[in-house]
């Protein structure tokens, strides 16, 4: 099973910007044949999707909540996924996961259920 470990959380001030990576490890998995995706958890509320990128890079996804403000994008070569968030928004607060799709060159995005490996996630905090 891969490994999946993010980096980049932090405090910042509304209207801010933050870029989070998350790097992926196994001898075993081939980065650039899994669609990558980053959801995130609030205190007191359910996990929730926030971007996917599929496999090769070409397709993108967004929760209508962040679309234009975030960016989601990937270097296979460095086995990693990023995300560069913009215009931040207390509301934003949140731990940040990246998950790895547990099929490989699938086309779509694929349900939560079907993400297969997830990072510690790392912590956003937007202040007012």
């Amino acid at each position: 099973q891969v490994q999946l470990v993010e980096s980049g959380g932090g405090l910042v001030q509304a209207g801010g910007s933050l870029k989070l990576s998350c790097v992926a490890s196994a001898r075993t998995f081939t980065f650039g044949l899994y669609g990558m995706g980053w959801f995130r958890q609030a205190p007191g509320k359910e996990r929730e999707f926030v971007a996917h990128i599929n496999w090769r890079g070409t397709s993108t996804y967004y929760a209508d909540s962040v679309k234009g403000r975030f960016t989601i994008s990937r270097d296979n070569a460095k086995k990693t996924v990023y995300l560069q968030m913009n215009s931040l928004k207390p509301e934003d607060t949140a731990l940040y996961y990246c998950a790895a799709d547990n099929l490989q060159l699938r086309p779509g995005v694929p349900n939560q259920g079907d993400y297969g490996s997830w990072g510690q996630g790392t912590q956003v905090t937007v202040s007012s």
